[in-house]
């Protein structure tokens, strides 16, 4: 292994560590050294994650937490820290998504999709930054955004301003914790066919997405482990914060 991108020593909190791209990206950091928090609302499939993580070797433990309820987030801080100590890694991969057109949009789906992305991430990077702060750990806060949070070109209009509101949050937080040593990013996937969107991928939303993804495919979620390892790594993107890395096949090159 790499010395630039070796996170052995590092705890990493993999929030949504648990989903279909969480939890590929929480196994690259893994893999890279890292002993993993797999959090995840879903328990049982956090444990899934986390017994393949022991199984390969590495590190992991499973913790249950609605990232939408702000005191599940203090009590599985808590949680990891007395198991781990304080973090080096945090990476905010919860997500929720629908394809409801926007005349059609109910109160209630707009606060459950905002909870999740949006509330959930803000208060999530409060609580563990803010630990990291009072304890003077440096680190990396690593949150997943989306193609969708820019050009208007899908139908998920909730999900997108989610992820509007991702970018803009860790731009400024970049900011408010770069006196501190803690860098903020975030990964722009393009269309990968995780478990939340597939119900919405008919064939006239495929064509769409090809016609403006360069390589002419949809990605494969080990491709995001590149990009999450080097942002963990204090030796690789040491100097790097406030940065949107796309991962998208080129999608962004195509947006006007």
């Amino acid at each position: 292994m790499s010395k630039l991108f070796d996170l052995t020593g590092k705890t990493a909190v993999a929030i949504g560590g648990n989903s279909t791209l969480g939890s590929v990206m929480a196994k690259a950091l893994a893999e890279h050294g890292a002993k993993v928090a797999i959090v995840g609302r879903n328990f049982e499939k956090a444990e899934a994650v986390t017994e393949e993580i022991i199984a390969a070797g590495g590190i992991a433990k499973s913790f249950q937490a609605d990232v939408s309820k702000t005191e599940d987030i203090t009590k599985v801080a808590q949680a990891i820290e007395d198991w781990s100590g304080i973090w080096d890694i945090v990476l905010n991969a919860p997500g929720k998504n629908s394809s409801t057109p926007f005349s059609e949009l109910t109160e209630e789906e707009w606060d459950d999709i905002m909870d999740v992305n949006l509330k959930g991430l803000v208060f999530s990077i409060q609580t563990f930054a803010k630990r990291m702060i009072a304890q003077g750990k440096k680190g990396s806060i690593i949150n997943i955004s989306s193609v969708s949070s820019a050009p208007p070109l899908s139908r998920v209009f909730t999900y997108s301003a989610s992820k509007a509101g991702v970018n803009s949050v860790t731009q400024f937080l970049a900011r408010e914790f770069a006196p501190y040593g803690i860098r903020v990013n975030a990964i722009i996937p393009g269309f990968f066919p995780a478990e939340q969107n597939r119900k919405i991928l008919d064939e006239e939303r495929t064509a769409a997405i090809m016609n403006h993804t360069p390589m002419k495919r949809f990605g494969e979620p080990e491709e995001l482990q590149g990009a999450t390892v080097y942002l963990a790594s204090d030796k690789a993107s040491g100097f790097v914060t406030g940065t949107f890395i796309r991962v998208d096949g080129g999608f962004g090159s195509m947006t006007i």
